[in-house]
């Protein structure tokens, strides 16, 4: 089942724009592996990148396409949402984003609702799927992340994600730690990965590095 009110809600999100200026970035990144929500979607390293336009009201789309190891080898995923803040310690993110497959059956690709809420350094999220990895049913990610300065060059990630779904053998947890630094132009991220599950596509005590470039 398809969320029925995808399209008016990009339509929507998207007809804010018009009026406001316009900031276009892009990135590419090479890492040892690709991991979504615990799951390895490369099985080695995977490159990938993106650009994205951020307007001033607060409305941001764009489009990011990644290496995979299954549906003829290609992720191309699409996004549009709205960022804004409640203080100068609270904001609060939602969007929406397609998950494509372009050279895998239709079946793959499934569409999302997302909504977090930060405070300070923490921020918790949740991510309403329709059909997770075709198979799963309709999902719900929960997620809590927390960042910390340790200097004026690295910074140190944690994250907790928790899937529930109508197909049970695919609901898990994840975990990770991130160092991240910059050097010479380049992101530099090293992230150990593991989940509730065993076996399978699921991070079992896994390290990735992701060297990432902003353009």
């Amino acid at each position: 089942m398809k969320f029925a009110k995808s399209a008016l809600f990009a339509a929507t999100m998207l007809s804010a724009v018009s009026a406001s200026a316009v900031e276009v970035s892009g990135n590419v990144a090479l890492g040892s592996d690709y991991f979504f929500r615990g799951i390895d979607q490369a099985g080695g390293s995977a490159i990938s990148g993106g650009f994205d336009a951020s307007f001033e009201n607060g409305v941001y789309a764009g489009t990011w396409a990644s290496s995979v190891d299954f549906s003829g080898g290609v992720e191309l995923d699409y996004y549009v949402g709205y960022g804004g803040s409640i203080s100068d310690s609270v904001s609060y993110d939602v969007g929406y984003t397609y998950y494509g497959y372009p050279q895998g059956p239709e079946t793959e690709n499934f569409e999302e609702f997302y909504g977090s809420v930060s405070f300070a350094d923490a921020t918790v999220g949740v991510a309403l799927s329709n059909d997770y990895y075709a198979s799963t049913g309709e999902s719900t990610y929960v997620y809590v992340q927390y960042g910390v300065e340790l200097s004026e060059d690295y910074a140190l990630g944690f994250h907790y994600g928790t899937m529930s779904a109508d197909d049970a053998a695919n609901e898990a947890d994840d975990y990770a730690i991130s160092l991240s630094t910059e050097a010479a132009g380049l992101g530099f991220d090293l992230s150990w990965i593991d989940s509730s599950e065993t076996g399978g596509l699921f991070a079992d005590n896994e390290f990735v590095l992701t060297i990432s470039k902003s353009l």
